[in-house]
């Protein structure tokens, strides 16, 4: 029996079934998976897509045992489960260590979900990293720009999605910065570290046996860090990397240490990385499939990869295809987002011309007129997405222009 037979009529538990999670959900049917889904929105899109929903919050471990435990009573084991765009892998790995399905340990979990953790383990295994340390109050932050220099950044130490993250500047009032920071953190707790100069790029890996086979390498976008200061917003990214088949060697060299040294020997490893005068140093990693477009759309619009079928073949217990992993064209696309100001949205204007682009694989927004649209602080709060492809760099930035050159979005400010 080939690996893609091994998948079929075998139960996979998908944690979540929002627009991030359908690529997942999607891809799961097709490699013949009975596709178990659970999301506590009831509204959830992906339920229509599922085999068996429920309403159920991907993050009350007990209700998702329960549900596994009803679940093999009639008859179905769940022999598998993975998640896509949420940060949640120690959620994903006690049900794991539950089930005695794959997945990586509970340890390995909790310190890809910690950035202060993280980065502790990643000190100790020598793996390139920015300086970094626990702040507990104002006092002694201003400590530590005054040691290191003010081109810092402060985060929650257990959030995503950009939420609570600012970059410090000479400037800045340091009380309002570590206020608003712990406001964000699930624990209260925050860390400063090194504001890293250089390209940033995105990575998404299957690490198998131990051995990173990174897949997708896509420059970041922050062409509007100025516009959004202090806080850190990306504005989608463009692969094929415009770096060096040198550079690109040494990025997953660093993958994978710093995937091995947090535990992550079999499954999918996130990274965030910036190319620095020193070399690749890894910001952050995450112990899960990418949401935002990277693994649903930017990676097989341009290569022809679809780096969820290796994820669900792990998660299941299944030896992954590592040639399937192997670019089969070379195509450059590109997602951005929309940034509204903050206001009463009247209308969207220009979306009748979009009809029969080609080259437009994506158009969506996410609010409706009426609605009250908040100053974007982080990524959860953007407006709309659309993603394109193109022969060229050049071409993939013309067109890039022409979407926002076209689309007119009216708010009247409150």
């Amino acid at each position: 029996m080939d690996k893609n037979g091994a998948l079929v009529g075998r139960t996979v538990l998908l944690l979540g079934a929002s627009q991030d999670q359908l690529f997942a959900i999607r891809t799961a049917r097709e490699n013949g998976l009975r596709t178990l889904v659970v999301d506590q929105n009831p509204e959830s899109p992906g339920f229509v897509l599922a085999d068996e929903y429920a309403v159920v919050s991907t993050r009350d471990v007990p209700a998702l045992k329960a549900l596994c435990d009803d679940s093999l009573k009639r008859g179905h084991r769940v022999e598998g489960l993975m998640v896509m765009g949420s940060d949640i892998p120690v959620v994903v790995a006690e049900l794991a260590a539950y089930l005695g399905t794959p997945g990586i340990p509970v340890e390995a979990a909790r310190l890809a979900s910690h950035k202060l953790l993280m980065k502790e383990r990643l000190a100790e295994a020598g793996v390139p990293i920015p300086w970094f340390a626990q702040i507990d109050d104002v006092e002694q932050l201003s400590s530590v720009l005054r040691e290191h220099g003010p081109r810092m950044v402060i985060k929650p130490v257990d959030r995503s999605g950009a939420r609570g993250v600012y970059q410090i500047s000479p400037h800045s009032d340091l009380d309002a910065l570590l206020t608003a920071s712990r406001e964000q953190s699930f624990s209260g707790d925050v860390m400063v570290e090194e504001f890293l100069d250089g390209p940033q790029l995105s990575t998404e890996t299957i690490m198998w046996r131990g051995k990173a086979h990174t897949v997708g390498y896509a420059d970041r976008n922050y062409e509007m860090l100025d516009q959004f200061s202090p806080n850190i917003i990306e504005n989608g990214g463009d692969v094929p990397s415009a770096i060096t088949a040198e550079q690109k060697a040494a990025v997953n060299d660093l993958v994978e240490r710093a995937a091995c040294a947090l535990g992550i020997e079999n499954g999918v490893a996130k990274g965030d990385v910036v190319l620095t005068s020193e070399g690749p140093k890894l910001i952050e990693m995450a112990a899960r499939l990418s949401g935002g477009d990277f693994s649903e759309s930017l990676i097989p619009l341009g290569s022809g990869v679809n780096i969820v079928t290796a994820a669900l073949h792990i998660a299941m217990g299944v030896e992954p295809d590592i040639d399937a992993l192997q670019p089969r064209w070379e195509r450059w696309v590109a997602n951005r987002y929309f940034f509204p100001p903050a206001g009463v949205l009247q209308a969207v204007h220009g979306t009748e011309l979009l009809e029969g682009i080609s080259w437009l694989h994506k158009f969506e927004i996410w609010r409706n007129p009426g609605d009250v649209l908040p100053t974007i602080t982080c990524h959860g709060e953007r407006f709309g997405v659309f993603l394109v492809s193109a022969d060229s760099r050049e071409q993939l930035h013309e067109r890039v222009r022409h979407i926002y050159e076209t689309i007119r979005i009216d708010v009247t400010p409150i």
